[in-house]
């Protein structure tokens, strides 16, 4: 009976999840939900900033507190182990729906480029964005990420073992594809409000912050994988990294020095630097 309560919780904390993110397309396209970003009248600037900055911040303090390493292994104190991620996620959700339904507009216009041909660019990024997201989080492993392969194999009878560290697909090209979508889909938008630029304002920097918080964890635990994975692979946007200077050649008389030393012997060569490639399904 445990089995299937648990099962059904996880189910039930990723189908709230599933309709807080299709909400929140609508929430900041304004289009087809009940309540946007812009959408109400206007009161107090003053008001409507704490207000929305406070909303922001509940979020974000929960979403990173409840991700530490720490916080997990205390929560799973209160909560059996395979519901932990589901909790995480349901509370997170929680949280997007409190920030929906009291969310104060801010409709002061930044730019408005609605009904010009270059608004269908501002929708294809917004939608890029989403798209992003969505395939970021498969790429790590969507249904871990989410909290069903927990309690799928709890009801299993199986171990949950964590994945190998991998670099998958875009993974290889930038450490956080995932938050670069957010990005684009919180900025990209033909008209933008200043309720919109607060929310995008304070998202990307909250996004920022926590970055610093998941490496550090990331590090400690895959120690030396992630720090190179850090050195050669850029953060969020996908430009190569410069490579290192290039050292000056040794002058004649170095040359010369060395060339009088004698080979190490087969047995003295160092050991190749080759390692195995990480494997492509866990999340940097």
């Amino acid at each position: 009976m445990k089995k299937h309560v648990i099962l059904a919780y996880g189910v039930v904390c990723y189908l709230i999840f599933l309709g807080t993110f299709l909400y929140a397309i609508g929430f900041l396209g304004n289009f087809i939900v009940s309540k946007s970003i812009d959408s109400g009248e206007a009161g107090s600037t003053t008001q409507a900033i704490i207000i929305n900055v406070i909303l922001l911040a509940l979020f974000a303090v929960q979403h990173s507190v409840m991700a530490r390493p720490g916080f997990k292994k205390s929560l799973t104190k209160i909560v059996p182990e395979p519901m932990e991620r589901s909790t995480y996620v349901f509370l997170s959700s929680a949280l997007l729906i409190l920030l929906f339904w009291q969310w104060r507009p801010m409709t002061a216009v930044i730019w408005n480029v609605a009904g010009q041909p270059v608004a269908y660019i501002f929708w294809a990024v917004f939608a890029a964005g989403w798209a992003l997201v969505l395939l970021a989080t498969f790429l790590i492993d969507h249904f871990d990420l989410f909290g069903l392969r927990q309690v799928w194999l709890y009801w299993q009878g199986k171990d949950y073992e964590s994945k190998p560290f991998g670099t998958p697909s875009l993974y290889k090209y930038m450490r956080h594809p995932l938050y670069l979508g957010w990005f684009l889909a919180f900025w990209a938008t033909p008209s933008m409000t200043a309720g919109h630029l607060l929310f995008a304002v304070v998202t990307t920097a909250y996004i920022l912050v926590a970055i610093q918080l998941e490496e550090r964890d990331l590090v400690k635990r895959f120690g030396e994988d992630y720090i190179e994975y850090k050195k050669t692979t850029p953060m969020i946007f996908p430009f190569p990294k410069q490579k290192p200077a290039q050292t000056e050649p040794a002058s004649n008389s170095e040359q010369a020095s060395s060339d009088v030393e004698e080979p190490a012997s087969d047995s003295e060569q160092p050991p190749s630097d080759q390692e195995e490639p990480a494997s492509d399904s866990e999340q940097p």
